[in-house]
């Protein structure tokens, strides 16, 4: 019992200290952050995509990740922070690009959109159609097509992250997503 008291008091704490710590971004890794011609915040390992979601999500399964979504919006502070601080810590990142395909949808766009039901719309369609209302907002998807069927989005989605995370629980988060995928 005392064992168990310790480990909980002590042991647990400073697994969590050190996976913060180690979660932290180098100077090194303060550069700015690229801006599309969008507006937006881009990152390399984002896939460029048809946007055609069946497909997006094929692909993603033939190179064994799962497919997640981040909606986002010009002049978004919280967009900002994500690739500022989140998307510059290796840890995050390589735990992302390692497990997850990601496309960048814009909550305000006019690029039109293929949902996974057949339906074409514009990005501020789609948006509206899946009830996303602000930003970044990341949706995670099953890892097959036939889970997802003629379903909507906001009906296939596993997981939905409304909003900005601290990276202790933005990579948390992902790795529950993967884990329960």
């Amino acid at each position: 019992m005392k064992m168990i008291k310790f480990f909980m008091l002590v042991m647990v704490p400073v697994f969590f200290l050190s996976v913060s710590v180690s979660t932290q971004a180098s100077e090194k890794d303060k550069a700015p952050v690229v801006v599309g011609e969008d507006g937006l915040h881009k990152q390399p390992w984002f896939l460029e995509s048809f946007l055609n979601l069946k497909e997006d999500v094929e692909e993603a399964a033939a190179a064994k990740k799962n497919y997640v979504i981040i909606w986002e919006q010009l002049g978004c502070p919280y967009c900002k922070r994500t690739h500022e601080v989140n998307f510059r810590i290796p840890k995050i990142v390589n735990l992302i690009k390692s497990k997850f395909t990601v496309v960048q949808l814009n909550l305000w766009g006019d690029r039109e959109v293929t949902d996974f039901d057949g339906k074409v719309l514009k990005e501020k369609d789609l948006a509206q159609k899946w009830g996303v209302r602000f930003t970044p907002t990341i949706q995670f998807f099953p890892d097959d097509v036939k889970k997802i069927g003629a379903k909507a989005g906001n009906d296939a989605e596993l997981v939905r992250v409304p909003g900005y995370f601290k990276p202790f629980h933005f990579f948390f988060l992902f790795h529950y997503a993967f884990e329960n995928g």
